[in-house]
């Protein structure tokens, strides 16, 4: 591609609304949020239980520092993989009930990592087709073939997999699916791959410290095993408020991914600091239930409120996630603003991060939030 490919590009995106900017962000992650110097109440983040700036969390974070430096130096293979990286693989694997864990530096290369080193050319990935884009790229980039099947659609996944004659197959899914907030049908799934002896992989990145009883995710509503649900990959930059990623499973997986991840072998750790901030989130996510409970009850309240005194449609979606469907991508960025200007941070989502035809806001639900900001959010979509 050349500079005037590019140039062209680029006022293509702008003429069709589909141009992407940055804002800068001048205070810490929280609902309430400055924005280019400008206050916001914020409906567009990720940090579901509140834990990015919590005291306990930050404190934890300076210890380590203090005790570890900033930056971890090396790859985990060389001498980066410091004590609190070693202790934060064990708690993980305990909180997902998993035999080891594994820590990658993002989510993103996570799912690159695993999927690359356990199929290849001559295999087959499966995977829905609103998976996250770190799956899907994981899929094309391992040079196996990679089919899509209908969202959640479990009937035309195993029809997919009755006429596939490749060796090893993989089956890879969201848990909670980033852009809708919908809940991966897991049971069938687990029934489908034992029947077809698959491989059976869920991104739980949305689902981790906000779904389930005790916040262990999509696996625990269907209280799925290793041997049910063989890889588990989760991250840490959403409910537990810090940053990086983890996959579980038994020992030989987690022996191997060291063996052949790539983007695990070849990358610096993260810093140690972190993992001892992450650490604490853990212990917060299992001492205070109380706020997935008002996490719970926000999105009810949220639901409830959407139905009955806006035009929109109340979504399907039970998680933290609920987006408003708007379809044209033009008066979705328009919504959006408007929202902006009165103060509320409501993301638009358009192509190709959703399916044509399908631009939405994207709301995000937290912990933190009052009844009065919900409130306010629902008189501004009036």
């Amino acid at each position: 591609m050349n500079i005037k490919a590019i140039q062209t590009f680029l006022q293509q995106q702008t003429a069709s609304d589909l141009y992407r900017t940055r804002s800068i962000t001048d205070s810490p992650q929280g609902v309430e949020l400055t924005l280019n110097e400008k206050p916001y109440l914020n409906f567009c983040s990720n940090d579901y239980l509140g834990l990015a700036n919590h005291p306990k969390v930050n404190e934890a974070f300076n210890k380590g520092n203090a005790l570890y430096g900033v930056g971890s130096g090396a790859s985990h293979l060389i001498n980066g993989h410091t004590r609190a990286h070693h202790q934060l693989e064990e708690e993980l694997a305990e909180f997902v009930r998993r035999p080891r864990a594994l820590l990658f530096s993002t989510g993103y290369m996570a799912n690159l990592g695993v999927i690359s080193a356990l199929v290849a050319k001559g295999d087959v990935v499966f995977e829905d087709r609103l998976n996250h884009a770190s799956l899907l790229d994981g899929g094309l980039l391992s040079q196996a073939r990679l089919q899509r099947y209908q969202h959640s659609d479990v009937g035309d996944l195993e029809s997919k997999l009755s006429v596939s004659k490749a060796n090893d197959r993989l089956i890879c899914t969201d848990g909670v699916f980033s852009m809708d907030g919908d809940i991966a049908p897991l049971s069938d799934l687990i029934t489908v791959s034992s029947k077809s002896n698959s491989w059976l992989m869920v991104d739980d990145a949305h689902g981790l410290g906000t779904i389930g009883a005790t916040g262990r995710g999509c696996l625990e509503l269907v209280n799925a095993s290793v041997e049910d649900v063989p890889i588990l990959m989760g991250t840490l930059g959403k409910a537990l408020g810090t940053f990086g990623a983890f996959v579980a499973g038994d020992e030989d997986l987690i022996e191997f991914l060291i063996q052949r991840a790539r983007s695990y072998i070849y990358t610096t750790a993260m810093p140690a600091a972190i993992a001892e901030a992450t650490r604490m989130s853990l212990k917060l996510i299992d001492n205070e239930s109380w706020r997935r409970d008002h996490l719970n009850e926000n999105i009810s309240y949220f639901k409830h409120g959407l139905e009955q005194e806006t035009e929109f449609n109340s979504t399907i979606s039970n998680s933290p996630i609920q987006p408003i469907i708007i379809g044209d991508v033009q008066d979705t960025v328009h919504l959006s603003e408007k929202l902006k200007h009165a103060g509320i941070l409501v993301s638009a989502i358009r192509p190709p991060t959703v399916p044509e035809n399908t631009a939405r806001l994207r709301i995000t639900l937290c912990a933190d939030h009052t009844r009065q900001q919900i409130d306010q959010l629902l008189e501004a979509l009036v």
